[in-house]
Parts: C-alpha cells; structure tokens; sequence
C-alpha cells in the first residue's frame, strides 16, 4: 500500500515561503496499493488539484471517501484537473446526514451564486452517495468508518487496509467533547482506539500544543499529546501529525516535532505535502521523501 500526502493543512489553505516544506494545502490524502496508480482518496480539500500530477496527467477513476463538509475538506473538488475530466470515472461517499440527498448538501456550498457550477456539472462519470459508518469494501481496500466528535455536523474517522498492511485516518477530531480525560485533553475513547489499533500508520489531527488547547478546546480538534498518546495505547508503529494549524510555520513544527520526538514510543512525523508512505516498510522506515 502507498499513501501519499496531498494537502496537509487544517481550517484554510496556507500560502507563503513561510510553508513551503511542509506544505499549505488542506486535507488530501491519496492511497493505493502496491505497483498501481492512487483509487482512493480521503477528503477533497485544496490538495486534490495535486492528484492530476500523481496520476501523471492521467484521468482519476476510483473513490473519494469524505471525513466530512467543512469548506477545507470539500474545497478542492470544482478544481482538480484529474476529477473534473470528460475520461473520469468516480464515486463520492458523502457521510450521511439527517435529511436530504447527499447531492443536495453538496449543492449548499457548490451553487450559484457562491460558485458558478453545480455538482452535476463536473465532467466525466459520477455517483455521489451517502456514507455510514461500518465497514465496507472499496477499491479492493477494507475499509472502516466511525463517527469522531467534531462540532458543526457528522465526522467519520477511516481505517483502511489491504492484505500487506493498515492505515488509520483521524481527523478532524475532538475528543475533549467526550470528558477531560487522564490529561485534559479528551479520552482515549472505544472508535478512536478501534480505528488506530495495530495499524502500520496513524494519521491524525494534531494542530494545537498542550498549551494552545486550553483556549482552543471548543474548535474540535486535537492536542499533539493526545495524539501521541492514542498511537502509544493503540500500539500504531507510526504516527504521523496532520492538520497543520494554517498559521503554523515550517520552522515552528520543526522545533515542536523534535520536542515530541524525545519522549513518544512511536516513530513520529508531521505530514509532509508530496511525500508518500509506502506500507509495511518497518515503523519509522516507511517514509519516502518528495522528489
């Protein structure tokens, strides 16, 4: 399995030389298994317009598995070359809400006058369709969806595996909505444990220190400890930062990662745009730089 960062920042895109190592676009993480091109993809944010450079020009065809419909997590899709195409061939797993069509909830935020196309208007094949939570097959991926805390609307977390390995995708998540927990900081609660349990990577969102969260608990995101915290207790061989805080410079996650690095029990990374994960690859090894 190949894993490959498109966008890793949270809440806004964040241009500027200030961003450029570690990258400024938001939520976009690209999967595929071994020798194959990328068929599924988790989240649409401002890093899908990359996908078209993954693929090498080429038409996407496969799956997009949104997390859920805040703006840095469905930017992306009006603009990406590689979905947009007249040859491309996709399916949209929307997480399912209370009412409607998941279509219709696309529509909100992708209509005249706030945009000057609609859903149905993107080239190419599509079905766009609910999601729920449970496990499912797709693109020859096991995949398994469960519901995180996130305020302002549904929030699934992602474990996805094949036969050579697993990933967890966690974010956005706020698990302090569901108590203190041993630190302040929010439970190592049953879904998240089950989502990140064993796996050979764990994504997750880290954008605040332990002394931000404080102010910045009622957003619904997560401390950098409880994240390293969650891939210790779950026993994940590797844990890597995502959902950059979009005022976070390069220079500063330099300085917090090695902070971080000297007391986890978990080989750990903040998410790079444009670097791939290839999985097994022993914990910490799996890593591979962007050309």
């Amino acid at each position: 399995m190949h894993a490959t960062f498109l966008g890793v920042r949270g809440s806004l895109p964040a241009p500027g030389p200030a961003f450029t190592r570690y990258g400024g676009n938001s939520p976009c993480v690209a999967l595929g298994h071994d020798g194959e091109p990328a068929t599924l993809v988790l989240d649409a944010g401002s890093g899908l317009r990359n996908l078209g450079s993954l693929l090498d020009g080429r038409p996407f065809r496969g799956t997009i598995l949104l997390g859920h419909l805040h703006w840095d997590h469905v930017c992306g899709l009006p603009f990406s070359g590689a979905i947009d195409h007249p040859d491309a061939v996709v399916r949209l797993l929307v997480p399912r809400q209370d009412s409607g069509s998941a279509v219709d909830f696309l529509r909100r935020m992708m209509s005249p006058p706030f945009f000057p196309i609609e859903p149905e208007q993107l080239r190419g094949a599509w079905s766009i369709e609910w999601h729920d939570a449970g496990a499912c097959e797709l693109e020859g991926f096991d995949v398994l969806s469960l519901d995180l805390p996130h305020p302002g609307g549904r929030c699934l977390g992602h474990r996805v595996a094949d036969r050579t390995a697993a990933i967890a995708y966690v974010t956005d998540h706020g698990p302090q909505a569901l108590g203190p927990g041993p630190n302040g900081f929010g439970p190592l609660h049953d879904d998240a444990m089950a989502l990140a349990d064993g796996v050979d990577l764990l994504i997750h969102d880290a954008p605040y220190t332990a002394e931000e969260f404080p102010s910045r608990a009622a957003f619904g995101h997560a401390a950098m400890p409880y994240a390293v915290a969650l891939a210790a207790q779950s026993g994940a061989r590797e844990l890597t930062l995502f959902g950059h805080d979009p005022g976070r410079t390069d220079d500063e996650l330099d300085v917090l990662v090695a902070a971080l690095r000297r007391t986890s029990t978990v080989p750990l990374s903040a998410a790079v745009e444009g670097s791939c994960h290839r999985l097994p690859d022993g914990a910490g090894r799996g890593f591979v730089s962007p050309a």
